[in-house]
């Protein structure tokens, strides 16, 4: 090298490993400090209590390379494994900034995690040349998170990356949710629910139809409008018709017996305290979903109204009636009555009627849905509990005991 020839900077990557505890970090920036370097990046994660640090830092040109020395002495002192990577600036990786479109999160939700139904899912992954930049456990115990976010140099469709996960959560038995990494992944501010199946265990006009006897018949115009012969308004009209006679007192006793949906108390009243609103949605019927609005503390219900004559069903439902179309409408009315985007916006529900309101929502969710509301919605769980909810909002079991019970 000349004289006159200027020496190329070195940037130091340091690797820190061993069990984790108070201060580790705050020892090794220490030094640095004392050193005056300037960090270039860095990234720590604990599993189990085993720690890995990594800083990535430049030498000035006045330093003797010291540095080194005195954190190989801070580390010894801990009982810590460190490991040095010299490189030049032309050596240096560039700054890992990703083009729009090409970071997901992944969440991968379970009894159990075992390995042979986790590496299904990092082969796909994998072959989608998706990079996994980071992975952390959301929750463990009676059902297990893994929360993973993955990155792309070139664009990856989030279909076709949803779809082969949706064949591999079948496969496996854990259900994977894929959503688009973006700004409004982290600022949702309504949630709104199906009642039938959905908030509740039950499908309210089929215990209607126990209380009066006449179960069967319902259940046969409901097969056919599954069975695509008959509309949802000429199915309901129809169901309804049957209904005539039933009284207040009776649906007293079905709302009784109705049970919630295992963990939807819990996730409302939670959401509610990180600032959300709640609706309530349903092809159902107010006389139910009125009383969960109360019960709830929810802030929007709508819900097709049965005409009631002297405290007794006439049959009739009141228009407009609530069907896939008008979800999807009361949906968009909600998001402007709160001035927010429909981005913003989480929509659950678990049937063909839904589907319209989960595709207008930012985020649709099948809950324990028909395989066509699994496949067109953004995400589906199978879980026969709505907490795994909170971890599909990137909240740790720890966040949620925390908002209080």
């Amino acid at each position: 090298m000349s004289p006159n020839a200027k020496a190329e900077n070195l940037s130091v990557l340091l690797t820190v490993t061993g069990q984790d505890g108070p201060g580790i970090t705050n020892g090794m920036m220490e030094i640095l400090a004392l050193h005056d370097v300037n960090v270039l990046d860095l990234g720590q994660a604990v599993i189990r209590q085993s720690l890995s640090l990594s800083i990535l830092f430049e030498l000035s040109s006045s330093d003797d390379k010291s540095v080194i020395k005195d954190l190989l002495f801070a580390a010894n002192e801990k009982n810590l494994k460190l490991d040095f990577k010299m490189l030049t600036a032309s050596q240096l990786p560039q700054t890992h900034i990703l083009p729009k479109g090409s970071r997901f999160v992944l969440t991968v939700i379970g009894a159990q995690l075992p390995a042979k139904a986790l590496h299904p899912i990092t082969q796909t992954v994998s072959k989608l040349n998706l990079n996994i930049d980071s992975i952390q456990r959301l929750s463990e115990g009676e059902l297990q998170t893994l929360e993973m976010l993955l990155s792309s140099e070139s664009k990856v469709s989030a279909p076709e990356l949803k779809k082969e996960l949706l064949h591999v959560a079948t496969q496996v038995g854990l259900d994977i949710a894929v959503q688009v990494d973006g700004p409004y992944r982290k600022a949702r501010r309504l949630i709104a629910f199906d009642m039938d199946s959905t908030l509740i265990q039950h499908e309210v006009i089929d215990e209607f139809a126990r209380e009066l006897g006449i179960y069967d018949q319902v259940a046969k115009i409901t097969e056919e409008a599954m069975q695509g012969r008959m509309d949802f308004q000429t199915s309901l009209t129809k169901r309804c018709a049957l209904l005539k006679g039933l009284t207040l007192s009776q649906i007293d006793n079905v709302y009784s017996r109705l049970q919630l949906t295992p963990g939807a108390e819990e996730l409302i009243f939670k959401i509610k305290k990180l600032g959300y609103k709640v609706a309530l949605i349903s092809g159902g019927f107010t006389l139910i979903a009125d009383k969960l609005k109360e019960r709830l503390n929810l802030d929007y219900v709508f819900a097709n109204k049965l005409e009631v004559v002297d405290g007794v069903i006439t049959g009739k439902v009141i228009p407009p009636i609530v069907d896939a179309r008008r979800k999807a409408e009361l949906l968009e009315v909600i998001a402007q009555q709160e001035r927010i985007r429909l981005e913003q916006v989480i929509a659950i529900g678990d049937g063909a009627n839904d589907l319209e309101m989960l595709e207008r929502a930012g985020l649709g969710i099948a809950f324990n849905a028909k395989p066509l509301v699994r496949e067109k919605a953004d995400l589906s769980l199978t879980h026969k509990t709505l907490k795994p909810v909170f971890h599909i909002l990137g909240l740790r079991h720890e966040d949620v005991s925390e908002l209080g019970s």
